[in-house]
């Protein structure tokens, strides 16, 4: 049965093809899919061009059956042989096999990148993301089709609730409900649209698109010929400059007035051919950049130009810049394989250009080259950077030098978008521009910057263009406001965001929501559509911002000063962690706890819980003023439990999300009566933290992409690292790092000394596999960014002597050096040799020291060169280079070193070799108990008593016996009588006597007492001198 279509869909495609702006049309119902042959018909009578290509996009399969795809294989058979008849044929097999159909799977939308259809079909709502829905819209041209196909639907408020396929990636073991707020802020989106009708598998409009009522055909401003106002002075432009070369024949194939007047500023700049000019191309996606680009390389060739270099994040990013400059090459007349010959790389369906080697006149060269290899632009005349916002800034500023500079960067879009660029690098060259020449160095360059607004593929003022940008805050560089007043950080507080609040797309939400975002693209290089969506379902993530004191007199929205977004990990079971392990696979998510659990297979950590700050955006008119500092303070003491009271730290909360019931509006009412409207019952959308009880965490975490500004920004708030990869990004060059801090928490017992708690350890295990691989694989990281990361004790000056242990230091030389290297080690330090002859034991010293293994005290320019020559094994002129000294400079704080460490491990030797001499008893001197004058006064009275004993024994009677006369005195008388009377003069007289004499024995033991007692005499004699001495 025929049904007539509503005028009003007609009236919105015919009115999207004059005006050249893109229509979207969503369509609910299980038929949906026939009606796409309606509106491709629709399409075809409205537009004057032959019949539009069509982009089919889908997940896996396009739902036909077996039987649809035989048959139209058949009708595509008979319509070749001339044998069908278009009136019996279905119109829906029709479309399938007529020309101009190309289909797609999502996983492989890059593809389609650069091209143009005139309509587009996305089916497999569940499969959509925000990257898939801008970049597949992105490619319709003005005056096409947006075709969104959905299942039949109850009511429109079940996408709310609908599972999508990206839920699967945000599921976590400990959080495994995701809300669908992205769809519901997409459904409200819709409704507010102008260009999109909501409509059933039958065309008819539902209420949820009443805007359409009032629809009317809209008149075009044209001329006689049929051009609006822009195409005429585009056309007035190339009839001017066509007698120009090579200026003329360029233009002629730029598409807007924007790329017309582009191409002319760039080949000003090739044609002044001066030195230290830069000339910036910033616009939105889809302006004709990549183009404008090409086709000025081209002129550049014309003019003479032999040396120019092309870089990009990646070799695919500039397809459309080679494409363009082959066209530029055939308009100049330049023959390929005659004229030019091109390289490239890759398989033949996916080859990308790498390289241009022109010899027309003379040889010249268009090389691509990655972003961090800027030492190859020694001989460069020509260098075009595209894309520059994907490339991190630093490297961007290093590609700059005394040449001409082409930058091109997307300031909103959907492929690696940032504000970076367009903030700081362009402030800065401007800056320079205006200073006179001998002012600074590096000034008097010549800038110039560029700005294109007008699309190649539609119109200006599309309203498809502006509901994307809203919808997935891409154009968002008008949203960051103008802050009056900066208060100090100290007044500044954190509030929690209520998600449900944020994304219900009312009014204020929705403005608070692009500051959001604005602050997330002017402070990262890259950003992403899915990032939004990850915002709004993720179940783990958090936000938060810091305001101001907020004024509750003005009722306006408070300037966001600082924004954090926050992700819950952890509370993974042992067995979980266990198989992870043994299966050497890590699930999505919980990035911190698996990395963990890999570096130093502990299956513990993983069950702890903990949170991983996702980003932190300061406002770029806040930089450095210290609101990061104070937002990741408050953040930190917030989920210690030090903001709220304890009261309501153990009371369960006891507000609960408003439940959106799914089937509610279904039961009232039929799907072309329901009326879509934000909710009312939604919570406040900022929460102070004294009113939110906070989770229980055992730390908190940070990943990012190593640099030092942002290493010692975290090492300040006393986060330290676990883990650094070891394969560089192969877009920014970095290292990705991964840094934990310890919250207090009462569950875990710690040792109190050590400052990261039971992060201790494992943070001691990082350092020392971290220093050996300073050699190997981080011998090219700058010496700032090492020492950083080491975090060296340099300062033994005020050591505590309970922390100085013998196990701490080191306890031996003989294990480390030999006697010879300690020769070689005196010769130097003593200047009787070079210091190449101790460079092999640099290492094995520096490694020492690093471990605290050698407490000397070190100046840090003495520990930066022992790092840069002992851990990472660089030479002086390396050294010159990164420390900016000179040759003798560093070889004097070396020798400084060396002299230390000599004098350190020579007292070390010496009391090792002490150690094993024999030694002699150690003779313990007392004072006496008794003076000298006592000590007299005792040995004299001794003395006499031994006398007197000595005397009294001599005149003993017994002893007398022996010389008695045995006749008395008659014996006496007849002795002097023999003698004559008188005494002889020697005065001895003889008596003779008859007793017997005793027998030797006795006399000899006689005299053995006799002895004795003379020795015991004159022992104690010498005791009494030495007690007197």
């Amino acid at each position: 049965m025929r049904k007539k279509v509503d005028e009003r869909i007609r009236t919105l495609i015919e009115n999207g093809v004059k005006s050249r702006h893109r229509s979207m049309f969503v369509i609910i119902g299980d038929k949906s899919r026939d009606q796409i042959v309606n509106l491709h018909y629709m399409l075809s009578k409205a537009q004057i061009k032959s019949r539009p290509t069509v982009l089919w996009c889908y997940k896996e399969k396009l739902e036909l059956s077996s039987h649809s795809k035989k048959r139209a294989k058949q009708m595509k058979k008979m319509t070749t042989q001339g044998l069908l008849d278009p009136e019996k044929a279905d119109a829906f097999s029709l479309f399938m096999i007529g020309g101009g159909l190309t289909h797609c799977l999502y996983k492989h939308s890059e593809r389609v990148l650069g091209n143009t259809f005139g309509m587009c079909v996305l089916q497999d709502f569940e499969a959509l993301t925000p990257n898939l829905l801008a970049r597949t819209i992105e490619t319709v041209e003005g005056g096409g089709l947006i075709v969104l196909l959905l299942r039949s639907l109850s009511s429109l408020t079940s996408l709310y609730t609908m599972v999508m396929d990206v839920h699967d990636r945000f599921r976590t073991e400990s959080h495994s409900q995701a809300t669908g707020r992205f769809n519901e802020r997409f459904l409200l989106s819709i409704a507010s649209c102008k260009a999109c009708v909501v409509m059933d598998d039958e065309l008819n409009v539902l209420p949820i698109s009443s805007h359409i009522r009032s629809i009317k055909p809209v008149p075009v401003e044209e001329d006689s010929e049929g051009l609006s106002e822009a195409y005429q002075e585009l056309k007035k432009l190339k009839e001017e400059l066509n007698g120009d070369f090579p200026v003329g024949p360029l233009i002629r194939k730029c598409s807007t007035l924007d790329q017309g007047k582009a191409v002319i500023t760039f080949l000003d700049a090739i044609l002044d051919k001066k030195l230290r000019s830069t000339v910036a191309l910033l616009a939105a996606r889809g302006r004709g950049k990549s183009a404008a680009l090409g086709l000025s390389i081209a002129g550049a060739i014309a003019a003479g130009y032999s040396n120019i270099f092309v870089t990009a994040p990646s070799p695919e990013n500039l397809k459309t810049l080679f494409e363009f400059i082959c066209k530029g090459f055939d308009v100049l007349e330049y023959k390929e394989h005659e004229d030019f010959d091109v390289k490239s790389v890759g398989e033949s369906k996916n080859a990308t250009v790498v390289r241009i080697n022109v010899y027309k006149h003379h040889r010249q060269t268009i090389q691509y080259i990655l972003p961090h290899e800027h030492e190859k632009l020694s001989q460069v005349e020509l260098l075009v950077v595209d894309e520059a916002a994907a490339i991190p800034l630093p490297t961007v500023k290093s590609l700059l030098g005394p040449y001409l500079v082409f930058l091109s960067s997307t300031v909103n879009g959907y492929e690696g978008t940032g504000r970076s660029l367009s903030l700081k690098l362009v402030q800065q060259l401007q800056e320079k521009s205006q200073m006179p020449a001998k002012s600074t160095e590096g000034a008097g360059c010549r800038f110039k910057k560029i700005e294109l607004s007008e699309s190649i593929r539609y119109a200006p003022g599309d309203p498809i263009e502006s509901w994307l940008n809203t919808l997935l805050c891409l154009d968002v560089s008008n949203a960051i406001p103008n802050i009056s007043r900066l208060p100090p950080a100290s007044e500044c507080d954190l509030y929690y965001v209520n998600r449900d609040t944020l994304f219900s797309y009312h009014k204020d939400s929705e403005l608070f929501l692009q500051r959001m975002m604005a602050l997330y693209v002017a402070s990262h290089y890259k950003n992403s559509p899915n990032d939004l969506q990850l915002m709004a379902d993720a179940p783990a993530h958090h936000l938060f911002v810091l305001l101001g004191p907020v004024d509750e007199s003005k009722n306006q929205l408070p300037d966001i000063l600082c924004v954090i977004q926050v992700c819950l990990e952890g509370q993974i079971s042992r067995q979980s962690a266990i198989q992870s392990l043994s299966h050497g696979h890590q699930p999505c998510g919980d990035q911190i706890p698996w990395k963990f659990c890999e570096q130093f297979r502990d299956t513990v950590f993983p069950s702890l819980s903990g949170a991983r700050i996702v980003r932190i955006a300061t406002h770029p008119s806040a930089m450095r003023l210290g609101y990061g500092s104070q937002a990741v303070e408050l953040l930190t003491r917030y989920y210690e439990g030090q903001l709220t009271s304890i009261s309501e730290n153990d009371v369960d909360d006891k507000v609960h999300t408003p439940q959106i019931t799914v089937t509610e509006a279904a039961e009232k009412v039929s799907l072309l009566e329901e009326n879509v409207k934000p909710r009312t019952d939604l919570p406040h959308l900022l929460v102070h933290l004294r009113e939110r009880r906070p989770e229980k965490l055992h730390y908190l975490g940070v990943s990012f992409g190593l640099t030092v500004d942002l290493f010692r920004f975290w090492k300040k708030h006393k986060f330290a690292p676990f883990y650094i990869g070891q394969i560089p990004n192969n877009v920014t060059g970095e290292h990705s790092c991964m840094v934990l801090k310890p919250l207090n928490n009462d569950e875990i017992e710690v040792d109190e000394s050590n400052q990261f708690g039971f992060f201790g350890p494992f943070y001691q295990d990082f350092r020392q596999r971290f220093a050996k691989l300073l050699a190997s694989t981080f011998r090219g990281m700058e010496y700032k960014l090492a020492m950083s990361i080491i975090d060296p004790k340099i300062n033994f000056t005020e050591q505590e002597p309970i922390k100085t242990t013998a196990d701490k230091f080191l306890g031996s030389v003989k294990e480390n050096l030999s006697p010879h290297d300690m020769k070689r080690l005196e010769a130097y330090v003593d200047n009787l040799a070079d210091f190449h002859l101790i460079l092999d034991l640099v290492p094995a010293l520096s490694h020492l020291y690093f471990q605290e293994k050698i407490p000397v005290t070190l100046s840090h320019a003495q520990a930066c060169v022992l790092l840069c020559t002992g851990l990472q094994n660089q030479n002086i002129s390396h050294i010159e280079g990164q420390m900016g000294l000179e040759r003798q400079q560093i070889l004097s704080l070396f020798i400084k070193v060396m002299k230390k460490f000599y004098k350190y491990l020579h007292g070390l030797a010496f009391k090792e070799i002490e150690s094993t001499m024999p030694r002699l008893k150690d003779i313990v001197m007392e004072p006496l108990s008794v003076s000298v004058d006592e000590d007299l006064n005792d040995g004299a009275k001794q003395f006499e008593d031994d006398m007197k004993a000595k005397s009294d024994s001599l005149f003993t009677p017994e002893l007398l016996q022996r010389y008695a006369f045995e006749d008395g005195e008659s014996s006496f008388d007849n002795a002097l009588q023999n003698t004559g009377g008188k005494i002889p003069t020697g005065g001895l007289v003889s008596v003779k006597s008859n007793r017997k004499l005793k027998s030797e024995n006795e006399n000899g033991s006689h005299k053995s007492d006799k002895k004795r007692r003379m020795d015991n005499h004159s022992h104690k004699s010498s005791k009494k001198e030495r007690r007197r001495s």
